[in-house]
């Protein structure tokens, strides 16, 4: 009897060692993420901001959506005084407005505003967005950055769902500890050139539970890089800064 009651309690600490020590996958992490960064309380809200010279305004009900920009155009070629432009992307795609009135857009500059719009309202609110149908999502290996252990996911896009720039390859690093997204970094090739963008979130700030950042926005020097090379590169201090991504005004209001 005694042999069996060491024999059971040996199993039971090496079964929850197991647990332990097993590995999160890349899912599990991106979960605990958006979870911890207010998830569900974007899924059913609208959140205003502005960002430089626009103002945008996301609308989102648990898979039904409306995000748009707004801007005054002082050079529009629709009429000659001063005009109000609104881009609206939806479940049914995209129109644009000039002073209220739907026009249309040319088919081959769809794509181009569809995608400036949908990238700033993308950031806005990450690491929301990253369960879309059309991610596909890898844990690589894990990293130090400024004494911090991070987990490395790299996330690619289908091509069917995963707009314009479905072949631009992102990465986030997400902090063992916060499970927050403190750094990510993206490649892009577009018809006027290619490049490396990684970015380090700052001014960190909860808003009616939801977690907003601003961010450096830096580039390396040589383009043939890798995007794992760049948290090395970042301490080094051999990245150059080349913008601020700050949002400003930012309201939350539930659905």
């Amino acid at each position: 009897m005694k042999y069996s009651l060491v024999i059971i309690l040996s199993l039971l600490f090496l079964n929850c060692k197991q647990e332990k020590t097993e590995p999160l996958s890349a899912q599990t992490i991106i979960d605990n993420s958006i979870e911890i960064s207010g998830g569900e309380l974007i899924a059913s809200s609208t959140i205003d901001f502005d960002f430089r010279d626009k103002h945008y305004k996301a609308f989102r009900n648990n898979g039904a959506f409306i995000l748009d920009r707004e801007f005054i155009d002082m050079t529009s070629k629709y009429f000659d005084t001063i005009t109000n432009v609104k881009d609206v992307i939806n479940n049914n795609g995209f129109q644009r407005f000039v002073n209220d009135f739907p026009i249309t857009v040319e088919d081959s500059m769809v794509p181009r505003y569809s995608a400036s719009v949908n990238s700033v309202h993308y950031f806005s609110v990450l690491p929301f967005g990253l369960n879309d149908l059309a991610v596909n999502k890898e844990l690589l290996d894990d990293v130090s950055i400024k004494g911090q252990n991070y987990y490395t996911i790299i996330v690619t896009f289908n091509q069917d769902g995963g707009g314009e720039d479905f072949e631009d390859e992102f990465m986030y690093w997400i902090n063992y500890e916060t499970h927050t997204l403190d750094y990510l970094a993206y490649s892009y090739n577009e018809s006027d050139g290619k490049g490396i963008r990684f970015r380090e979130a700052y001014n960190v700030r909860h808003i009616e539970g939801v977690r907003f950042v601003d961010y450096n926005n830096y580039k390396p020097e040589n383009t043939a890089v890798k995007l794992t090379d760049l948290p090395q590169l970042f301490e080094n201090g051999t990245l150059k800064l080349l913008s601020k991504i700050e949002l400003e005004n930012i309201t939350v209001t539930p659905n």
